[in-house]
This record gives C-alpha cells, structure tokens and sequence, in this order.
C-alpha cells in the first residue's frame, strides 16, 4: 500500500518542487502515473513535442512513483537517467507517462518510465533511471 497518495504527493510538490512538469493522475504500489497538457512551450520546430519535456515528465513521474512508496523526501535526486525516443511524440495530444518501480533499496530506487501520445497504445519513449536516495530510518 503507498504510503503517499496524489493529493499528499501534489501538496508536498507545491511546496518543495513548483516548477515541476505535470499532473499526478494516479499512485499505486510501485508505480504512478502522469499527464502533461501540451502547450508551445513543449513544441519543437514541426510540431513535435520535445524531448526535454518528455525527460522532464518522465524525471518527475518517477519521483512520485518513489515519493508513494518513501514519503516526503526532498532530496531524493535524480542520478542517473536514459531516454529512448521511439517514435515522434505528437503535439496536438497531451503526453501521458506511466512509471513503475523495478527496485527500492535503501540507497537507490531504479525504475521504469513509458511515455505515450494521449489516445496511443504504443509508447513514444522509454526511460530507465535511478535515484539517489538519502538514509532513512527504516
């Protein structure tokens, strides 16, 4: 069972992240789920979406996956994160992420993140990334 929720997630990002990417659409054991409304900030020239907002979203996805599972923790931080874009993420369509927890030590938390075109069965990018974890008491 988490032990954070979306709402207690969104407060505690709007007091400690505020310039993150996205909406919280749902959390669960080891996994979340978020959806970014595409403006032309996140456009690249041909209408694309582009790639660092697909990171951004991405990062920020999988933190509230962890954020679930640990709590209110500010300084876990990103180390270590790979994209693979696959296909062309449409800009007429909101971007939806999903990301799931594959390990949660307690120093490092490794996950999943598949980024989809609203409306999309197939993904139009694939991320695997890990982050640093402070020391908890536990």
């Amino acid at each position: 069972m988490p032990v954070m929720h979306a709402a207690a997630i969104e407060d505690f990002l709007d007091d400690v992240f505020p310039q993150r990417m996205g909406t919280i659409e749902a959390v669960g054991e080891g996994w979340a789920t978020m959806g970014l409304a595409i403006e032309d900030e996140h456009l690249r020239p041909g209408g694309s979406i582009s790639g660092p907002a697909m990171m951004a979203l991405a990062d920020v996805c999988l933190y509230v996956a962890i954020l679930g599972e640990i709590g209110p923790e500010p300084m876990a931080v990103t180390s270590d994160l790979n994209i693979h874009f696959l296909r062309r993420a449409r800009g007429d369509r909101d971007l939806m992420a999903t990301a799931r927890i594959r390990k949660l030590g307690r120093r490092l938390a490794v996950g999943e993140v598949e980024l989809f075109s609203h409306g999309d069965t197939d993904p139009v990018a694939i991320v695997t990334a890990t982050y640093a974890l402070p020391e908890r008491d536990d």
